[in-house]
């Protein structure tokens, strides 16, 4: 498979860039504390969430993903338009 191309990681960069520089950045854990949520809970939920993929991914064989590949395949189009 080839790989993606990191077009998509230099827009988000400089997007987020601009957003700081203008002010509009919104720290996600000011806005968690503003939704009165656990400060700790949330950066460790978003720690697990930024690596939870790739570290799954990692961990299964290729028999165990081309599974999950087929199974999410035939629940794509067993949906009705």
């Amino acid at each position: 498979m080839a790989k993606r191309s990191s077009k998509h990681d230099l827009n988000t960069l400089a997007k987020s860039i601009v957003d700081q520089a203008t002010g509009e950045a919104e720290d996600f854990l000011a806005k968690a504390q503003a939704e009165g949520k656990n400060i700790a809970a949330v950066a460790l939920g978003r720690l697990g969430g930024l690596k939870g993929g790739k570290a799954r991914a990692a961990k299964l064989s290729a028999e165990k993903r081309r599974e999950i590949a087929k199974k999410a395949a035939k629940a794509r189009w067993a949906k009705k338009k």
